[in-house]
C-alpha cells in the first residue's frame, strides 16, 4: 500500500513478496535509486557477470525502486500471472504497469515499512 505525508492510502497493488528460503527485508527501509527501463545483472555462483538489457522481458520488469537494504528493492515483473501467485527472491513484485504508476509517485528518501 502507498500512503501520502499525510499518510492517507493512494495506492494499494498486488504483490509477490519472498519465500521462506529467500524472504523480503523486514522493517523500515528507504528508497534509494529510481530506474525506468533499469538493467539487470545476474551473477553466477562462479561470480561472473551477465548484464541484460532493459525491456519488459528483463528479470525486474520495467522499472526498478532500489532500497537502502543492499540488493532488494520493488520492481515489475516480465510475467504479470504470476504476480501473487510465486513467491520471489526476496524482492518485492508488482506488474510493470503498477511499478510505473508507483515510481511516477514515489519520492527518493520515501520510507517503506515491511510488516
Amino acid at each position: 500500500m502507498c500512503y501520502d505525508d499525510k499518510d492517507n492510502l493512494v495506492a494499494s497493488y498486488p504483490t509477490t513478496v519472498g519465500s521462506t528460503a529467500t524472504p523480503s527485508p523486514t522493517g523500515t527501509h528507504t528508497v534509494e535509486v529510481k530506474v525506468h527501463e533499469p538493467n539487470y545483472t545476474y551473477t553466477a555462483k562462479d561470480g561472473s557477470k551477465s548484464i541484460l538489457p532493459p525491456g519488459p522481458n528483463n528479470p525486474v520488469g520495467s522499472v526498478w525502486i532500489g532500497l537502502s537494504k543492499p540488493s532488494y528493492g520493488i520492481h515489475g515483473s516480465p510475467d504479470p500471472d504470476r504476480i501473487s501467485r510465486q513467491a520471489s527472491a526476496g524482492c518485492i513484485r508488482l506488474t510493470n504497469w503498477d511499478a510505473l504508476a508507483l515510481l511516477g509517485v514515489i519520492q527518493n528518501g520515501a520510507t517503506v515499512e515491511f510488516k
